[in-house]
């Protein structure tokens, strides 16, 4: 089992405590992703994926967050692939300071990372955050890849559910490999859990 530091797990918690309150259902014609414009062409591998987008489908919006039916936050992408929620377009922004370098970009992966859009498609939401807080090492004969652990990093953990759903986004294809224009407001929530875990 992974821990995160001090300074991380207590307001990384309380952020985790805030998705366990006053859910609120959303309309299914909102839960469906409009995929019309989310893909781009040079992105052939990101068609999308009936059965992740149902899976992953918002079905319950707390203070601008969005979760999908066991209760796991996703996405929420609306106007034919044009809107994004806030925490999408965050994943996507701290991916880009974070973890491209290894991972490569929108998630497609490198010669000795792999390309997270698939690995979303079966790691799970405690699976990702294990990862992410404790790292990993995949060692065999032929091949060694070590991801290090970001469990004190403010600047992953503190957006880890950001990074998951801007990645579950990706490995549904119900986004392509583009920068999200039209976003949601940054929620409340956001503002003070942000707060809260960076220390501010």
């Amino acid at each position: 089992m992974h821990y995160l530091s001090k300074s991380v797990t207590r307001p990384f918690l309380a952020a985790l405590a805030l998705a366990s309150v006053s859910m609120v259902a959303v309309h299914a014609e909102d839960a469906k992703p409009a995929l019309a414009n989310s893909l781009n062409t040079d992105d052939k591998s990101a068609e999308p994926d009936d059965k992740l987008l149902k899976k992953d489908a918002a079905v319950k919006v707390e203070e601008g967050k969005y979760f999908d039916a066991e209760g796991h936050p996703t996405f929420h992408i609306t106007d034919a692939g044009k809107k994004f929620d806030w925490y999408t377009y965050s994943g996507y922004r701290r991916y880009h300071a974070e973890c491209h370098v290894c991972h490569g970009p929108d998630g497609m992966g490198s010669t000795y990372a792999p390309a997270l859009k698939d690995s979303l498609k079966h790691l799970s939401y405690e699976e990702f955050i294990g990862i992410l807080a404790g790292g990993k090492q995949d060692v065999s004969s032929s091949d060694q890849k070590v991801m290090p652990a970001f469990g004190d990093n403010k600047n992953v953990m503190c957006y880890s559910d950001d990074l998951y759903v801007y990645l579950k986004a990706r490995a549904s294809g119900a986004m392509g490999r583009v920068r999200p224009g039209d976003k949601e407001d940054k929620p409340e929530a956001a503002k003070k859990a942000e707060k809260e875990c960076m220390g501010g």
